[in-house]
């Protein structure tokens, strides 16, 4: 008997339109022979069961079931592809731990934790993994954010603490006016802001996932941003360039991948996550940026690259990734 899969998109936040294109390479590419797929879209104005005919059909909340045909369907694990809040923060991975449903993504302790990114830096750093020097602002709680930054070495980067996808983030290449602008935007985005100094260096990102107890880095991603930095537009609007295999010689890609691996398992990661280094040639070491739990899965995603390049097809992926909410 086929396992029964809720394939969950949607989301709370602006990453949500992000969901929804990676949601549509998933749903073209689970293996429908081993899994019966359905449909989930999690939005501010409800949750819904989307069939592939017919009216969409509420999810009954409190035991995260649909009824199909006058029969109730409960689900065996949960294929996550939300992007941001509420499924990329812990917050439905609690939902799911309280219901015993079992789920692709880290657990909730670990999605809160790398939510923020100050506090996986600081775990990481401690661990460590080289980090950027960064400095967090609390809305409402600081007086003057030019004094607080002060140590910091320009440029820096202002982003919102919590989310993704590089909404509401600024580059500040030296104390100016500029700077209160950069955090004013971040914080319109979240309530902590963190200013980053820049690392100078190469950019890469690479795809960690494991199964059936290996912990394995697919091949890894250059990545050069047409704009000043990695923003949204260069993320998803095709201002940027991504080198995947990477040209990387094997020892710079040798301690970026140990570096990957430590940090899979110091955050206790569970699914495929994509974590996102720069690689500061001059110090010869590689520099965490941020780890992405729900890394996007749209067909020009670097995930689906980095899985390409390892010789596996997306079905032969996404069926290890599912297999191992059950392990």
């Amino acid at each position: 008997m086929k396992k029964r899969i809720a394939l969950v998109t949607g989301g709370y936040s602006g990453e949500a339109e992000i969901s929804y294109k990676s949601v549509v390479t998933v749903a073209n590419n689970i293996d429908t022979e081993r899994f019966e797929v359905f449909k989930i879209d999690i939005n501010p104005s409800g949750w819904y069961y989307l069939p592939e005919q017919g009216d969409k059909q509420p999810v009954d909340k409190s035991d995260f079931t649909i009824t199909v045909n006058g029969s109730k369907v409960k689900f065996d694990a949960v294929l996550l592809c939300i992007h941001g809040t509420p499924g990329e923060d812990g917050k439905l991975q609690g939902y799911f731990d309280m219901l015993g449903l079992p789920y692709t993504s880290c657990d909730a302790a670990t999605s809160a934790l790398t939510f923020n990114k100050r506090y996986t830096v600081a775990v990481v750093a401690f661990s460590g993994i080289n980090v950027a020097r960064s400095v967090l602002l609390i809305k409402d709680r600081f007086e003057n954010a030019e004094a607080l930054v002060k140590e910091l070495q320009f440029p820096v980067f202002i982003k919102p603490n919590n989310g993704g996808s590089s909404i509401g983030m600024s580059r500040v290449n030296q104390p100016s006016e500029e700077l209160g602008k950069a955090i004013e935007k971040a914080f319109k985005e979240d309530d902590q802001v963190l200013v980053e100094e820049f690392i100078q260096g190469r950019e890469f990102t690479i795809g960690v996932f494991r199964t059936k107890g290996k912990i394995i880095t697919l091949p890894m991603t250059e990545v050069i941003s047409k704009n000043e930095f990695f923003d949204f537009e260069a993320k998803y609007l095709g201002k940027s360039e991504e080198i995947t295999p990477a040209q990387i010689n094997e020892a710079m890609a040798d301690k970026v991948r140990k570096a990957a691996e430590k940090i899979y398992q110091v955050l206790n990661c569970r699914g495929v996550v994509r974590i996102d280094f720069i690689y500061n040639e001059a110090k010869d070491e590689p520099y965490m940026l941020e780890v992405n739990t729900v890394p996007g899965q749209s067909e020009a995603s670097i995930i689906p690259q980095q899985v390409k390049a390892m010789g596996w097809t997306l079905k032969d992926f996404y069926t290890a990734v599912i297999e191992e909410a059950w392990a």
